[in-house]
């Protein structure tokens, strides 16, 4: 079996989780050096075992390597089998990238297969569990796969302690997709989404946004979650057009941190999306090089090219017969391509 050595490419977790799900799509060996080298606390957490453990047992892997700290991997994949799995992370470790980590080998198996994930919900360095359900498998489903997802508890940082599920339908083709503009005059919903906090907070967000940008009350949303192991203060503004693609922008309140100063940095986001044409935000951006990839080809335009999306095109053109290249359109607008 060929094994591909994976080293010298910045990207820290998330590309070990693109070499799994490639790994597991494609029936090819990977070993993987110096893994999060550079960070404080170097090596593998416990959200990428959890990863780890998914993809292995979801592709009845061998793996080698599979410990706390660990900086070298190898992992040697097997059958992939659809079914009923549950995993848990334990921590507030991300439930949603270990979703998305094994879901590219799930919908490609014959069988749905039926996801409980546990861990947290709502990260601020990763997906959350709402930007799944609003912009990922939306994105996803242009491309034929469909996914019913379900957030059936919330995790925040630092306890975690939610829950996700997903039903995984078989997607035997990915059809070829384009995003190429977003629509110039898209709607604007605010939401905040508070735990054990007074309501004045998120009041007091949603304030910023609403006269930032001229929202009702209809646009202006304050949710409370009864039961949660920890306290949470997460900000989101929704960008929906006329194309159907949605992107959405989260930001999380912090101690010693005023809830303007938390919407105001939301607006900068958000602001900086609106200002260009294109139509993929930063964190989507390298999240849709995978499936095009799987489908063989497809473009989208982007204001920027992010380091996570360099590095994770130059790992998936190891795995897959593609090539990711980008090209600037205008000083805010980039198209990057994928081509078999």
């Amino acid at each position: 079996m060929e094994t591909i050595q994976i080293s010298g490419i910045e990207g820290g977790g998330q590309l070990l989780r693109t070499a799994l799900s490639l790994s597991l799509c494609t029936g090819t060996a990977f070993e993987m050096q110096h893994i999060r080298a550079q960070r404080s606390r170097p090596g593998l957490m416990r959200q990428h075992l959890t990863a780890v453990g998914a993809a292995a047992q979801v592709g009845r892997a061998h793996v080698d390597g599979a410990q706390l700290g660990a900086t070298e991997l190898r992992f040697i994949p097997g059958e992939v089998r659809s079914g009923r799995y549950r995993f848990s992370i334990g921590t507030a470790g991300s439930a949603t990238l270990v979703l998305q980590t094994v879901l590219p080998a799930l919908w490609r198996c014959a069988e749905p297969s039926e996801l409980s994930i546990e861990g947290g919900t709502h990260n601020p360095l990763a997906p959350s569990a709402d930007f799944i359900a609003t912009t990922y498998l939306p994105a996803l489903r242009r491309f034929g796969v469909e996914v019913d997802f379900a957030l059936r508890s919330y995790g925040f940082y630092p306890a975690g302690g939610g829950s996700v599920q997903a039903l995984v339908r078989p997607c035997a083709q990915l059809q070829v997709q384009t995003f190429a503009r977003r629509d110039p005059a898209p709607r604007l919903e605010a939401a905040v989404l508070l735990s054990a906090l007074h309501d004045e907070i998120g009041q007091r967000e949603l304030r910023v946004l609403g006269e930032r940008w001229g929202l009702g009350e209809a646009q202006l949303q304050l949710r409370r979650v009864a039961q949660a192991h920890s306290p949470a203060n997460v900000l989101s503004l929704r960008v929906s057009g006329e194309d159907q693609h949605t992107e959405l922008f989260t930001a999380f309140g912090e101690r010693g941190v005023s809830a303007e100063q938390v919407a105001t940095g939301l607006a900068r986001q958000v602001s900086a999306y609106l200002a260009s044409p294109a139509a993929v935000g930063e964190h989507l951006s390298d999240q849709l090089l995978l499936p095009m990839a799987l489908a063989g080809g497809g473009e989208f335009t982007t204001a920027a090219i992010s380091a996570h999306l360099a590095s994770n095109a130059r790992l998936i053109e190891k795995f897959l017969p593609v090539e990711i290249d980008w090209t600037r359109e205008a000083e805010d607008v980039w198209r990057v391509t994928v081509q078999s």
